[in-house]
């Protein structure tokens, strides 16, 4: 009898611990890929028994499938224009947060990018050059204000190969399908790529700010561990993460 109720009981704490933990999904911009993974890390240490699933792609993507009632209960987007907009349109359940800055950068893991400057780009022999797609990536769209910026966007648009997002152009480049490329300074930092390649930090007054903000959706509106995980967003170890990927948090300088 003694074993019975032993059993017992510890099926009634597994269920009652089933009941109580949550989940939640995050879209994030594809720029936060190696921060996010460790800042989820982090919170999972805290909140061992809930689960935080991140889903990584184009932030002009991501916008739109929320429009349309896509299963996010938070959004990170690489454009901050982009939960503004939802939340304009009743979409979001807190109000709009600036995280970060983001940097583009010139990479290659081919040539040696820190001898290079957007002038390279014209030269012969660098026949393909990856970029985000600018129609819904914003590293695409500030690549492309870059180049028109130094007057290169008409010269290499033959050279141009897209990627849906930001990782995408990376892998792009990082397997060797193009011999350069543009991406972002968050991506070139993870120790993967800079063993495989050097990059050249394309000037900031080329294009506008990668200002970067998230929200909680209203499909989040009701889910605790959501409201758990924004806060979590504003501690120590998180700006420490977000550094360490050269991003510029929001009450400092850009590129600073």
């Amino acid at each position: 009898m003694g074993l019975f109720k032993l059993l017992f009981a510890t099926c009634f704490l597994l269920m009652a611990t089933t009941a109580h933990a949550e989940r939640i999904t995050v879209a994030a911009a594809a720029d936060l890929k190696f921060a996010m993974d460790e800042i989820v890390t982090g919170f999972n240490k805290i909140h061992s028994g809930d689960e935080v699933q991140v889903v990584y792609g184009s932030s002009g993507k991501f916008h739109t499938q929320i429009q349309q009632g896509a299963p996010y209960d938070l959004f990170f987007s690489a454009d901050i224009g982009f939960p503004r907009e939802l939340a304009k349109q009743g979409q979001s359940a807190s109000e709009v947060k600036p995280y970060a800055v983001g940097r583009i950068v010139l990479w290659s893991a081919v040539v040696d990018a820190t001898k290079m400057t957007l002038y390279d780009l014209t030269n012969p022999k660098i026949t393909k050059i990856a970029i985000a797609n600018p129609k819904h990536a914003p590293y695409g769209k500030r690549a492309e204000e870059a180049l028109k910026a130094v007057g290169l966007w008409e010269k290499i648009q033959s050279k141009l190969v897209f990627g849906e997002n930001i990782a995408q152009t990376a892998q792009y480049i990082q397997s060797g399908n193009t011999q350069v490329g543009i991406i972002a300074l968050s991506l070139a930092l993870n120790p993967e790529l800079a063993k495989k390649g050097r990059y050249y930090l394309i000037p900031e007054n080329l294009h506008n700010p990668l200002e970067q903000g998230y929200i909680i959706t209203k499909r989040g509106a009701n889910k605790p561990l959501a409201k758990k995980f924004a806060e979590y967003m504003d501690s120590k170890q998180v700006r420490g993460i977000m550094m360490k990927y050269g991003f510029a948090l929001p009450a400092e300088k850009v590129g600073k």
